[in-house]
Parts: C-alpha cells; structure tokens; sequence
C-alpha cells in the first residue's frame, strides 16, 4: 500500500471518524509521535486520549492532503483540517505538516507540527492575533 494511502487512511479513520481502533492497526505497538505537545512523545495510549477530545470541540472534520512526498521507508505531508466549532457553529480551518517512518503497512515514527495557536484562535480559546500580540511582548491574558 503507498504511504499516501496509509496517511489518508489514518487522518479519515482517526480524526474524522474517531475510530480508535484503527490506531493500534496503523501503529506499531512501540510508535512515538513527536511534536504534538512540547516536550512529550506520544504512543497509542496518548492518542486514544487525545483524539475524542479534540473530536469533542469540533463537527463535521475533513483532511485534506495537500502535498505529500515519499522516499524510501518515509513520507512527508503537508495537510490541511476543515471542522465546524461544535461552540459557535463557525468553520475553522488548521494545517500541520507530518514526517513519518514506514515499517510495512505501519506507521513507525512521526515529527509532527499542528498550528494549535492559529485554530485556538479560530475557536475562541486565544485572543485574536495571539501570535502577533506574544512577538511585541505582550502577554496574552
């Protein structure tokens, strides 16, 4: 199966779907993902967490694979994550990129970014212009 497919298969089952059993068929039992959240890896275990959670604030997810290149055992994507606020009912768009480690059919290791500051801002759980606000060196409170 081509890398691509996998990663489709896995933003459609996990994060669109919430089926948190495709985690334990498309990771290795011993996969870290890192750069999610600063200075932890996370496994299965975490992502069985994580997922319902962030399922519980939105409606309506789709991924979209923007780019996607592959080399070897690894796979690169830029991808992009459309949801409604389950709050406000406003559509909200996030974008993240991916670094992956194939062994088979199994997702082996991944680098992970997700603009978290960007969609909480689009949820209303950061102030508008968050990032621009923290580089005059004004605190977001």
């Amino acid at each position: 199966m081509e890398k691509r497919q996998i990663l489709e298969d896995w933003y459609q089952r996990v994060w669109v779907e919430g089926d948190l059993d495709a985690i334990d068929e498309m990771f290795s039992p011993d996969t870290q993902a890192a750069g999610l959240l600063p200075e932890m890896q996370m496994g299965p275990d975490e992502f069985r967490e994580l997922v319902p959670m962030f399922l519980a604030m939105v409606e309506n997810p789709t991924v979209s694979l923007d780019k996607v290149m592959e080399d070897g055992d690894w796979a690169s994507a830029l991808y992009s994550m459309r949801v409604t606020d389950a709050s406000s009912g406003k559509p909200v768009i996030g974008t993240g990129q991916l670094f992956a480690r194939f062994n088979g059919d199994k997702i082996a290791e991944t680098y992970n970014s997700f603009d978290f500051m960007s969609f909480f801002e689009q949820v209303g759980l950061l102030p508008e212009q968050s990032l621009a606000l923290c580089l005059t060196g004004q605190r977001i409170g």
